[in-house]
């Protein structure tokens, strides 16, 4: 740092902000340069002079890190820290610091829209009116499948954080049953507990809102599934990872599944031709459900605070 003003460097700023709220909390600190993406190839050139570096999507790793002597600190503009080699990272002393619970109510907010989607069909009979059906309707209306109430069907919430008790909290709003399955066991009074089986059994809608790891990949498969109701609906604003996609589309073929709604898929940006993206049953969405303009500018803020913290001498959100 030169005369204790810190060289930050923005890696990938358009992942969290494409222009349309303000870099203040975080240019203010010091001498600021933003790109708005980067390879590893361009991290590695163009934060080789930074002593903090704030990332978002760029990968992380020992072969990048090595090459960058100066920096000192790692700032995320996520949750998530797997784009980073954490223990590189700590072995080097730089510091990484996320961002957590940012987005909980703004993720929580699209789940329902998913689900209302999912019942309603807003946007279908929308786009048919658009296409001009109802002016040709003989009937003073029409519907263009089966429109199902919410109160008193039952929502399994597949982990009980921030998020899925924001959830429960709108779905007991909406007249409807909530099971909560977690690690811990514990729910509020929003929620009964269940076990997992139990859940996916009496589920008349499954939403997931637990983290991807090891125990958690690929849980929702043809077994889970097969553990559903017929005719149920599965909603993922978590992570694509958590269920088998093949599986998925197999399932509301069959009609296991009446639909399914998601935000997110195994594999982001999704390839051409993706087999559950392109599925007629399923509403899909490009992992939006964390970008408010209200959830970025809380993201930004607690960034800031992460970095000024870091100044300091007393990180916070520290994940290594």
């Amino acid at each position: 740092m030169q005369n204790n003003i810190p060289n930050i460097v923005v890696l990938d700023g358009n992942a969290v902000n494409p222009g349309d709220i303000s870099w203040e909390p975080i240019s203010s600190i010091g001498s600021f340069t933003l790109y708005p993406r980067s390879t590893q190839e361009q991290a590695i050139e163009r934060a080789k002079n930074a002593d903090i570096v704030i990332n978002n999507k760029v990968k992380l790793d020992e072969y990048v890190l090595s090459r960058l002597p100066h920096v000192k600190y790692i700032g995320l503009l996520s949750t998530g820290y797997d784009v980073v080699d954490i223990e590189y990272a700590k072995s080097k002393g730089i510091v990484v610091c996320n961002v957590p619970a940012y987005s909980s109510r703004s993720v929580a907010q699209l789940t329902i829209a998913l689900l209302l989607e999912l019942v309603m069909n807003v946007g279908g009979h929308s786009q048919s009116v658009h296409q001009g059906d109802w002016a040709k309707c003989p009937d003073f209306c029409y519907w263009l499948g089966d429109i199902i109430e919410l109160d008193g069907k039952t929502i399994g919430l597949v982990g009980y954080g921030s998020i899925g008790r924001y959830v429960a909290k709108i779905a007991r709003s909406l007249g409807m049953r909530v099971l909560a399955y977690n690690r811990s066991g514990q729910v509020d009074e929003n929620a009964q507990y269940a076990p997992l089986d139990k859940l996916l059994a009496e589920s008349d809608i499954v939403s997931l809102h637990c983290p991807l790891n090891e125990d958690s990949r690929q849980m929702i498969g043809s077994t889970a599934l097969s553990k559903m109701k017929e005719g149920s609906y599965l909603i993922n604003t978590a992570r694509g990872g958590l269920v088998v996609e093949k599986d998925v589309v197999e399932a509301l073929d069959s009609g296991k599944l009446a639909g399914y709604a998601g935000d997110v898929l195994a594999q982001e940006p999704p390839s051409v031709g993706n087999i559950l993206a392109g599925h007629p049953k399923a509403v899909i969405t490009p992992h939006i459900a964390w970008a408010s303009v209200s959830a970025r500018e809380r993201l930004l803020g607690v960034a800031s605070q992460n970095i000024k913290s870091f100044l300091a001498g007393k990180p916070i959100n520290q994940v290594n």
